[in-house]
């Protein structure tokens, strides 16, 4: 019984971390796949969706079943700079639009500096980078 408990005790810690990397992989997977989708509303419209829902991906969940978070800065108006996502010099990520994930933890905020927007799974640099807040 005792070999079962500490064979368990090492596993289930193991297999919470890979489930969590599959998580983050899906979010990242799901970004490449809205950002290709506004890429093409993009060409066809020649602007970009005000929203997700006009890509009909606005009931689309993340893996920790929060919405994602879309941000059109044409759309946004002429304050758009302070609702961008930032990086460590406060010098936005993007400059035509955000599109993340608030992670495990479900919470966010502007600056990739804080603590909330570490879990973040984030598109940043027009695409260049999708992958955690905090390896960024």
């Amino acid at each position: 019984m005792a070999i079962i408990a500490t064979l368990a005790s090492i596993a289930v810690p193991i297999y919470m971390g890979l489930m969590e990397r599959a998580r983050i992989a899906k979010a990242m997977a799901d970004i490449r796949i809205l950002e290709s989708e506004i890429a093409m509303f993009e060409l066809d419209r020649t602007r970009l969706p005000v929203n997700l829902g006009e890509i009909n991906r606005a009931v689309l969940k993340d893996p920790w079943d929060n919405p994602y978070e879309y941000l059109s800065f044409a759309a946004a108006g002429p304050g758009w700079k302070g609702k961008a996502r930032k990086d460590h010099f406060l010098v936005p990520l993007n400059s035509t639009y955000d599109l993340y994930s608030k992670g495990k933890n479900g919470k966010s905020a502007s600056p990739l500096t804080a603590q909330a927007s570490g879990d973040d799974v984030i598109r940043a640099n027009h695409g260049g980078y999708i992958g955690l807040a905090s390896g960024y």
